[in-house]
């Protein structure tokens, strides 16, 4: 089943409230290492809630009570019986470290005001009960009491499941892989600009899927600004807080050509590169221009699948990139990336691939040169396969919004008149703002984190 534990814990109440296609939607995504499926080409405001319905399904909504507690003195330990079943361990230390009391925490900020040098790291305690109402008392060795309320407990719980459920909740890691056969999910500029729920649906596929499109945007510039202040603030680079992509004599970057962009991410020269990019467009050219996004990380899993070495070199050699010109000051830019980054545990969380802006210099010794570009190339022909790729051709008010660590994209190139030329406005955010704003959106519509 291509479902992860919350979706199949979701998709009966949602079937139950949602409209057929929305639940067909749901279903043609898919966890990595499964065939990708269609997604409907337009995702209305009540369907794409429904792919949030599901994503803040990851810890269940059942209030929990405490049964019991004790003081495992030998280990240390505090442990938890819960009346719904199972048990839970808490460190003591830990527990004194999180003390929510207003000496130890400023519950304005959710702050902790406890020094590390004040902790006891070998602290016991006196007394563990449960109150009347239902919390978790503690009365430590100096008489300092500490109380807890058993959701914030079981949230916090140490097992394996509590910890992953915590983390998917928080930062949605949970990926929606596809391919040629995706139908780009589709929201409405002005739904998105004055609905919370609308907003917090469109940043929940932009997660989970990695791109969506909006449609209604008036044909002027000015519009993808008004979409960042809808998230928070727009990332400044060294080409504005937001740029032109128009056919520029002596272009200081590719895109400001007519020629085609191979797929590529935005800015791997910055040692940090924008997480999120807007385009907007005003006017089309009168042929050609049609855009190209691949997955990044779909594409990443088939190379490991396909050629491990090759995903092995690409994942472990460091590629210089820079980048040197003038447009909001005047730049000159070197980083190292890798050109798939990989978590500790092996999964796959960043891809920093430009081909134009890929160094001649290459830190490598001499031996590692020809099994880099044979990786490279290897990596490069998976893009391109056209069961990889989605084309399409953006219109005057389309905007589509991406993930730019995991989407590859590119153009291809195109003829414009002089009264007609092909104007695009583009702007970055990076991904500690939109997950904010989502996270502020989905406790406001949901009231569940």
């Amino acid at each position: 089943m291509w479902m992860s534990t919350f979706a199949r814990l979701a998709l009966p109440a949602l079937q139950r409230s949602t409209s057929a296609t929305a639940c067909q939607a749901l279903r043609a995504c898919r966890r990595p290492g499964q065939a990708a499926g269609p997604l409907p080409s337009r995702l209305t405001s009540m369907q794409l809630r429904a792919q949030h319905t599901l994503g803040s399904a990851s810890l269940p909504l059942a209030r929990h009570s405490v049964r019991h507690v004790r003081a495992l003195d030998e280990e240390r330990m505090m442990e938890v019986e819960w009346e719904d079943g199972g048990q839970s361990l808490y460190p003591f230390t830990w527990l004194r470290d999180n003390c929510q009391c207003p000496l130890c925490t400023l519950e304005s900020a959710q702050a902790r005001k406890l020094l590390m040098s004040d902790l006891d790291i070998h602290t016991g305690v006196n007394v563990v009960e449960v109150t009347n109402d239902y919390k978790v008392s503690i009365v430590w060795p100096d008489q300092h009491t500490s109380v807890f309320d058993a959701e914030w407990l079981k949230k916090r719980c140490f097992s394996a499941a509590a910890r992953q459920a915590m983390q998917e909740e928080l930062f949605l890691n949970e990926r929606y892989y596809w391919d040629s056969k995706l139908r780009i999910p589709t929201a409405d500029y002005q739904e998105v600009l004055h609905d919370d729920k609308a907003a917090l649906a469109w940043l929940l596929a932009l997660r989970r899927v990695g791109i969506v499109y909006l449609k209604g945007a008036p044909g002027e510039q000015g519009q993808v600004a008004r979409l960042a202040e809808r998230i928070g603030y727009l990332r400044l680079t060294f080409y504005g807080h937001t740029w032109q992509v128009q056919d520029k004599y002596m272009a200081n970057n590719v895109a400001y050509t007519s020629g085609r962009l191979s797929l590529h991410s935005d800015y791997p020269a910055l040692h940090f590169a924008p997480g999120v990019q807007f385009l907007h467009c005003i006017t089309q050219a009168e042929e050609g221009g049609e855009s190209e996004v691949v997955d990044g990380f779909h594409t990443a899993e088939q190379l490991q699948r396909e050629d491990p070495e090759a995903f092995r070199t690409l994942s472990s050699l460091l590629v210089d990139y820079t980048d040197t010109g003038t447009d909001y000051c005047d730049f000159m830019l070197q980083s190292k990336k890798c050109i798939i980054d990989v978590t500790a545990d092996g999964r796959v969380e960043r891809i920093n691939f430009n081909n134009a802006t890929r160094d001649s210099v290459l830190d490598l010794p001499v031996h590692q040169v020809q099994p880099f570009y044979r990786a490279l190339k290897a990596y490069v022909d998976i893009m391109n396969r056209p069961e990889n790729v989605v084309t399409y051709r953006m219109m005057p008010g389309d905007i589509v919004t991406f993930d730019n660590w995991r989407l590859l994209h590119g153009r291809k190139n195109y003829i414009s008149r002089p009264d007609r030329l092909r104007h695009l406005e583009g702007a970055y955010l990076d991904w500690d703002e939109v997950m904010s704003r989502l996270r502020i959106l989905r406790s406001s519509v949901h009231g569940d984190i």
